[in-house]
């Protein structure tokens, strides 16, 4: 059985990620580095209280043998965490960026999520999985309006996002979790990257 350990486990993403790994009969220890204490108990999960600060003096509790990051978009954060992990035995990690994530993009959000990927695919894990989704859909618990209005638009055009740009379709925050749950279970690629079209495949 193996050990994981996710980033963001209180976002969007991350938190059904958390569910999913728990539930997971191929992992036998789940830690979660969060930065308030999750309300969840669960006989897998261990809690690890920290930030990108704090991180460097979590090191020796950091085992395991994949690592999943669902964070912001910050650029060293999940950097670092990578490679703590990967100095402590991890062999695959699991990131979300974003649809056309490039270093030479003039979008600043875009060219972060380039700069995270190139990065960790430096640090040279067994297996490097990027999962790469355009707008992420579904209910949130915070109040955000412009977010709402943005998704109800996307909505509408999603439809037209078809052959070479279905790769901007949106994508629930769930199924993303999912796909990368599932990536898991079956790596055959060094680096792999999943747009719209990989995800839903993972289904």
């Amino acid at each position: 059985m193996k050990k994981a350990i996710i980033f963001g486990a209180t976002g969007f993403v991350g938190s059904y990620l958390l569910d999913e790994l728990l539930n997971n009969a191929d992992y036998e220890q789940v830690t979660a580095v969060v930065r308030r204490n999750l309300n969840i108990n669960h006989p897998k999960l261990k809690r690890l209280i920290g930030d990108y600060y704090s991180l460097p003096g979590l090191k020796e509790h950091m085992e395991a043998d994949e690592i999943f990051i669902t964070l912001g978009e910050t650029h060293d954060y999940p950097v670092l965490a990578a490679q703590i992990a990967k100095e402590k035995g991890a062999r695959s990690v699991f990131v979300v960026t974003a649809v056309g994530a490039n270093v030479n993009s003039r979008i600043s959000y875009v060219k972060t999520k380039g700069e995270i990927e190139r990065d960790i695919r430096e640090l040279d894990f067994d297996h490097t999985h990027f999962f790469r989704p355009s707008m992420i859909m579904g209910e949130r618990k915070e109040n955000r309006p412009l977010e709402r209005i943005i998704m109800r638009i996307w909505t509408i055009i999603d439809p037209f996002f078809f052959g070479k740009l279905n790769h901007y379709k949106g994508t629930e925050g769930k199924n993303i979790a999912n796909a990368m749950n599932n990536a898991a279970k079956n790596q055959l690629e060094k680096v792999k990257v999943y747009n719209w079209r990989n995800m839903k495949y993972l289904l």
